[in-house]
């Protein structure tokens, strides 16, 4: 079980909040983690990439020169692989880059995941109302007072999208906005800070240990 410090809008502590997951065991967590990391990279691939072969070129029906007597190599058609202009051996074609992973198994390694980052966890009051409209600047100054580095990598997890707040933090580079139902092991693994408000990590444990 890890503790996290809470703070306000203003960067005060103002409480602590218990993080405590259903992790998988320590022989298997990497592998665990590292399908589900493989598995959701997969899926976002396209796997639109297609080429030709030499029967789907273009041409290529008239033999080029006589089978003998030329001194050149014997060539049946323009369009062989070995040709410019031919088909490719062995290109890409359209295919399904899709991986089976059982859903306990993808929610073992989410919470897993989560679990390990608790030492870059930084909890905050809900401060959607601090945004009657959007503001970038505020948004930037109150990751500051939160202990977030200039130019470091954040995830923002936030229960419901505040649509102010989705403005204010747009604009950042350095800054991911999702919600808690969205959670994702990239995103997990490759922010270096993650900001999550009270009502978030709270819908986060029950999702995961209810």
């Amino acid at each position: 079980m890890s503790t996290c410090i809470v703070r306000n809008w203003q960067g005060d502590e103002v409480g602590q909040e218990n993080l405590d997951l259903r992790v998988a065991k320590e022989g298997s967590a990497a592998h665990v983690v590292h399908r589900a990391l493989v598995r959701q990279l997969n899926h976002s691939r396209q796997g639109t990439a297609s080429t030709k072969t030499r029967s789907e070129v273009r041409g290529g029906g008239k033999k080029p020169w006589r089978q003998k007597g030329t001194g050149r190599a014997r060539a049946g058609s323009s369009r062989s692989p070995l040709w410019k202009g031919g088909g490719v051996i062995f290109g890409p074609k359209p295919r399904s880059y899709r991986e089976k992973m059982n859903k306990k198994e993808r929610r073992l390694a989410l919470s897993t995941a989560f679990q390990g980052r608790a030492d870059d966890l930084i909890v905050v009051e809900d401060f959607s109302s601090q945004f009657p409209r959007p503001k970038t600047k505020e948004m930037i100054s109150a990751l500051d007072r939160w202990g977030v580095a200039a130019n470091e990598k954040v995830l923002l997890i936030v229960v419901e999208k505040a649509e102010n707040v989705y403005l204010s933090v747009r604009n950042i580079s350095t800054v991911k906005f999702i919600t808690s139902s969205n959670l994702n092991i990239f995103d997990i693994l490759t922010a270096g800070k993650i900001v999550v408000t009270s009502a978030a990590i709270n819908h986060i444990k029950e999702s995961f240990n209810g």
